[in-house]
Parts: structure tokens; C-alpha cells; sequence
């Protein structure tokens, strides 16, 4: 069974998410974040990201190698033109033509031939190559997905940054002036050297933690830049904060019957599967008489070397009467002996789909996992965002408390600050909760599939249709 979501925090990122199973997924549904620029900065990447690009170039050779098999379904058909020049020994010129012992030869011809599919070997092997064109296509919808999650998540991992580090640089502003208040206090005599090295050693601790920060939001940046098919160089104008991004309330749930339809590594699993069956057929048609029927339908036109130049004499009597010649023939091969190679190889395809098949079942297990494990993190994210929004608007409420009594001379400033530290650090934990659950709700789209079969926004969507126009 699923876990299902509880109520949550209430304030920004925290409202009540519910479960809606049977929901349908929208095939852009980062949209459900209300975001213009990451809408924007996703569209961007789908037309520019080139790990995309290369997975639609792969799936048109999957599908140009389907439809060179398919021309074994009909015969070839070749035209032929053969002129040639030769001179035989004077003993062996022929009397025919007045002992002449220098000829041109012309031979034009059209040959037929073509290879029954009398068990169905070609016709599997099609089918393998069609099933390996599909699996190609998911890997596609499975590189689109995964490239919009990961923007989601780099433009989320981007604001949750930028807020930690605003509350960081005023957690040590605030620690920069109550130092400068005790080591006044040490000159008067009123404060210990003791206090005085514990607030500088407290100051350089979260002076430390802020270059950190800001390596992770520059590694974040150039992150969206390779994700849009940029350099770290080329300047990417979407900048993204908490406050601009909305919670989607209503989440997807879906059964695991429907989601081995949806997962696009599922289908993936599943194309390959149906693959490796035709290639036993294949193996077996590959074990059994072949007939292949040829045909040859010609003329020819032999010339000696006096009379008209020897190319207009050779056309001139390619087709006079009697020049013409035809051949019909079929060859029929049974396998023999073969040291055994055909039916090793039949048991090598045979082991092939037992290998996917346990593939395939490993994938789906692997889905229903994602999906759960992705639900246990949200109701976690709740019940994490509730603790920590309680804690923050603490913070707030002693926080403003002590602003009062500061007003009144109840409490000195160094309180004040250190209240306000702590409402800070309150508000860094806060924003992480809530980048979390953020971050967990797009990674649940991204394990139900992605909606990938309502997905409008690609413009080359005729290479993703399953049977290409022929």
C-alpha cells in the first residue's frame, strides 16, 4: 500500500497538500508552480539542451533502421549496363566475322531477386527493430523528463540559496555589532575576554559558511546554463526566489497498474523486452530452409572493330532480334552442419529475453519504489516544515518581545541581537524545510512519469509519435 500525505504547516510553501488519485499529470507541470520564469528558462532549454537533441537524432536512426529492414519485404530490382572491349588471338578470331579478331561487347540487363519470408525471419526481426525504435522513443520522453526536473530543482536549489545567504549576511552583521558592543564593554570593564573570543570565534564561524553558500549558487548558476545548452560564461537572466514559486496543492497518485504505462524507464524495459522476443524468432527462422528467387532479363550486342565507331555500333544492336536473353533460378539452403553456432545462438536470444524479462521486473519494482519512497518524503517534508515554521514564528514572537523591552531599557542591545541571530537561523532552517518539500513534490511528478503523454510544448513532436507517418 501507498502512504498518503496528512495536513500540513500553513504560511508560504506550507499548505495542505492532498492526494488526488487518478489524477492526471499535465505534460508541463512545472507550470503547477506558477513560475514565468522557470516556464520560460524550460522552454529555452527543450529547444537548446543537447543531450535532448541527441536522444531525437537517435530515435530517427532507430526508425530509418526499421524501414531499411521493411525493404526486404519487396524485391530488388537493379539495372545494369556492361560495354566491353576485347581482342582475342588471330587462330581464334571467328569466320563469322571475316576473321576479325578485335570486338566490343554491350550488355544491358535487369535483375530481380528476392528472399521469402517463408518463417516469418524478417517479419521478427522488423518487429525487434520497431520494439527497439520504441524503447529509443521513451528514452527520449525519459530525457525530458529528466531535464525538466532537474531545472526545477536547480531554480529551487537557486532561491532556497539566496535566501540562506541573506539571512547568513544578517546573522553576521548582527554578530559584527555585538562584538563591537562587548569590546567596548571589555575596555569599561564590563565584559570577560572570555565572552569576547567566544562571539569572535561564533562571528568567523558563520563568516565561514557564506563563501560556501555563495560557491553553491555560483555551482547552481553554471548548472542552468549546461542544462540550457549554454556555457557558464552566457548569462541566464531567470533569477529565482522562494516567494515566487507556489506549492502545488493537489498531487497525482497513481496506481502501480497505471504507472507501468506512465514511467517512461518502465516502457523503456517493456520495449526492450518485446525486442528481445522477436530476436528468438528470428534465431529460429534463421534455423530453417531459405529460398531466395532470382531473375535476369537482358540483351547483349557484340560488334567487330570495323564499321561505325564502337560504342553506336554496340547500342545500335544491343536490341536487334535475337540479342535477348533471360534467366530464372531459386536456391533453396537447408543448414547442415554448423557446428551447433544456429541453435547457440537461438539459446543465446532465448537467455537475452530472460535477462529482460527480469530486467523489466526489477524496473517496475524500482518505479513503485520511487513513488513511495517520493510520498513517505513529502509527508516527512510536512510534518518538518510544520516543526520549523513553529519554531520560526517563536523566534519572531521573542524576537518582538525583546525589541519592546529594548525600547523601554528593560534589556541591553546585545539581547536584541542575539534575538535577532536566532530569528535568523529560524528563518535559514525554515527556508531549507521548505526547498525540501518543494523539491520532493516535483520529484513525485517526476516519478509518476511526467505527464509526458499530454506534453505539447515540443515542436518536433512527430518524431515521438510511436508509428511514424510512412
Amino acid at each position: 500500500a501507498l502512504p498518503t500525505v496528512t495536513a500540513a504547516a500553513t504560511g508560504q510553501g506550507g499548505g495542505a497538500q492532498h492526494l488526488v488519485e487518478g489524477m492526471d499529470i499535465p505534460g508541463q507541470w512545472w507550470t503547477l508552480f506558477h513560475s514565468e520564469p522557470l516556464n520560460a528558462l524550460i522552454e529555452d532549454a527543450l529547444k537548446h539542451n543537447p543531450d535532448t537533441e541527441a536522444a531525437q537524432a537517435a530515435l530517427r536512426a532507430a526508425w530509418e533502421g526499421v524501414y531499411v529492414q521493411r525493404a526486404a519485404y519487396m524485391p530488388s530490382v537493379s539495372l545494369g549496363y556492361n560495354p566491353s572491349r576485347q581482342r582475342v588471338a588471330k587462330p581464334l578470331a571467328s569466320p563469322i566475322n571475316s576473321g576479325k579478331n578485335l570486338y566490343s561487347v554491350a550488355t544491358a540487363q535487369v535483375n530481380v531477386s528476392y528472399t521469402a519470408d517463408l518463417w516469418g525471419g524478417n517479419r521478427r526481426q522488423v518487429e525487434s527493430l520497431v520494439a527497439q525504435a520504441d524503447s529509443q522513443r521513451f528514452q527520449l520522453e525519459a530525457a525530458y523528463l529528466t531535464l525538466t526536473a532537474n531545472l526545477v530543482n536547480a531554480a529551487i536549489g537557486e532561491a532556497a540559496l539566496r535566501a540562506q545567504i541573506d539571512a547568513t549576511q544578517r546573522i553576521i552583521a548582527s554578530q559584527e555589532t555585538i562584538l563591537r558592543s562587548l569590546q567596548r564593554q571589555q575596555v569599561l570593564g564590563q565584559a570577560a575576554d572570555a565572552d569576547v573570543a567566544a562571539q569572535v570565534a561564533l562571528l568567523e564561524q558563520n563568516r565561514a559558511a557564506l563563501p560556501g553558500l555563495e560557491q553553491q549558487l555560483a555551482q547552481q548558476r553554471d548548472a542552468l546554463a549546461a542544462l540550457c545548452g549554454r556555457l557558464p560564461d552566457e548569462r541566464i537572466d531567470a533569477q529565482f526566489e522562494l516567494k515566487d514559486l507556489q506549492l502545488p496543492l493537489e498531487l497525482p497518485l497513481s496506481l502501480p497498474a497505471a504507472l507501468v504505462e506512465q514511467r517512461p524507464d518502465v516502457r523503456t524495459a517493456d520495449a526492450q523486452l518485446h525486442a528481445a522476443s522477436a530476436q528468438i524468432g528470428v534465431a529460429i527462422a534463421n534455423r530453417l530452409p531459405n529460398l531466395q528467387i532470382t531473375a535476369a532479363l537482358g540483351s547483349s550486342g557484340v560488334t567487330s572493330s570495323m564499321g561505325e565507331p564502337g560504342n553506336l555500333q554496340q547500342t545500335s544492336k544491343l536490341f536487334q532480334g535475337g540479342s535477348a536473353f533471360w534467366t530464372l533460378g531459386a536456391n533453396l539452403v537447408q543448414p547442415l552442419l554448423d557446428g551447433g553456432a544456429l541453435k547457440h545462438k537461438q539459446r543465446a536470444a532465448e537467455a537475452t529475453f530472460e535477462m529482460s524479462a527480469a530486467q523489466y521486473r526489477s524496473t517496475v519494482v524500482s518505479a513503485v519504489q520511487d513513488v513511495a519512497d517520493t510520498l513517505h518524503a513529502i509527508q516527512g517534508d510536512a510534518a518538518t516544515l510544520a516543526a520549523t515554521a513553529k519554531a520560526e514564528r517563536a523566534a519572531a514572537r521573542s524576537l518582538e518581545i525583546v525589541q519592546r523591552q529594548l525600547a523601554l531599557g528593560d534589556v541591553s542591545e546585545i539581547v536584541s541581537l542575539n534575538a535577532q541571530v536566532t530569528y535568523q537561523q529560524a528563518l535559514i532552517a525554515l527556508v531549507q524545510a521548505q526547498a525540501s518539500r518543494y523539491s520532493d513534490t516535483a520529484a513525485l511528478f517526476q516519478a509518476l512519469g511526467g505527464g509526458w503523454w499530454n506534453r505539447s510544448d515540443i515542436e518536433d513532436k512527430a518524431i515521438a509519435q510511436k508509428t511514424p507517418s510512412k
